[in-house]
């Protein structure tokens, strides 16, 4: 008898088995990347630490609406989470037009300032970089400290930025290379426009 040129259910299963199996990694993947505990991720969420828990362990499969939860949390796609067995390019090419506002881990508050992500960590590329313009009294603050570190370079004017109390007068041509889990800010206290780049890498 010649053998059924029908897979077996186990071969139809395989699809979408890896799928779902790479869910879990990549939540706990980004969320030590990202610095958060359980707890915090469960917060951030609105999603139990032992569901959360599960998920990673690969013990639970998510709903559609708790990787929406966790996604957004995380401050990715949901397509992140999902690995159809397609391999990522090894690079990453953005056009001019299509760059986007810089990510919330860079800033969490701007006063006056304009910013563009020329780069964002994207699945095994953690570097990104941000262009910013600010204007005489234009301000930023950064985030809640984590793990990584930053490189300022100011291409035009003279920026002021403070670093875990320290204050730093960073002028162009200067760069300034300091780790991201302390607090930060920066502010353009002169009179004429500050240009600057940040260049960071978040573990």
């Amino acid at each position: 008898m010649k053998p059924s040129a029908h897979p077996k259910p186990t071969d139809r299963t395989h699809g979408w088995e890896h799928v779902v199996d790479a869910i879990g990694p990549r939540v706990r993947r980004l969320r030590l990347q990202l610095g958060l505990s359980l707890q915090q991720l469960a917060g951030r969420a609105e999603v139990s630490a032992a569901a959360i828990h599960k998920v990673e362990r690969g013990e639970m499969v998510p709903t559609i609406t708790t990787l929406l939860k966790l996604s957004a949390a995380l401050e990715r796609p949901v397509g992140f989470f999902i690995d159809d067995g397609t391999p990522d390019p090894v690079a990453v090419h953005r056009r001019w037009d299509e760059r986007a506002t810089p990510p919330a881990d860079w800033a969490s508050t701007l006063g006056g300032v304009s910013a563009e992500s020329l780069a964002q960590p994207k699945g095994p590329l953690h570097a990104g970089v941000v262009a910013a313009t600010l204007p005489p009294g234009g301000s930023g603050t950064a985030p809640t400290q984590r793990p990584g570190e930053e490189i300022l370079l100011v291409d035009e004017g003279t920026l002021a930025v403070e670093i875990a109390g320290e204050r730093y007068l960073v002028e162009a041509g200067d760069t300034l290379h300091y780790p991201t889990d302390r607090p930060r800010s920066w502010r353009n206290d002169g009179t004429e426009t500050v240009r600057a780049i940040w260049w960071y890498v978040h573990d």
